[in-house]
């Protein structure tokens, strides 16, 4: 899986921290931060066989942030609108 910009990306995150990838994203007003991935053809055969998927939160100990995880494309609005 990997990380890919897209249209809406308004931020990169951790742009010059060396000790992690950049993760390109969509920044709300309300502090909703929106990515998207990519799967690679290998995990594609995985979820379709196994219909799970793992997240992973690194939370340094702290307390868990609210996550979600979306096939759909959150920043479009009901109408097909982009947000």
């Amino acid at each position: 899986m990997k990380i890919i910009k897209m249209k809406e990306q308004n931020c990169t995150y951790a742009e010059h921290q060396p000790e992690y990838l950049p993760l390109p994203a969509h920044r709300a007003e309300d502090g909703t931060v929106t990515s998207c991935w990519e799967l690679s053809d290998k995990e594609i055969e995985i979820i379709l066989k196994t219909k799970k998927i793992y997240l992973q939160v690194l939370t340094f100990n702290r307390p868990l942030q609210p996550v979600r995880i979306t096939a759909d494309n959150p920043l479009k609005s009901e109408s097909g609108n982009k947000v």
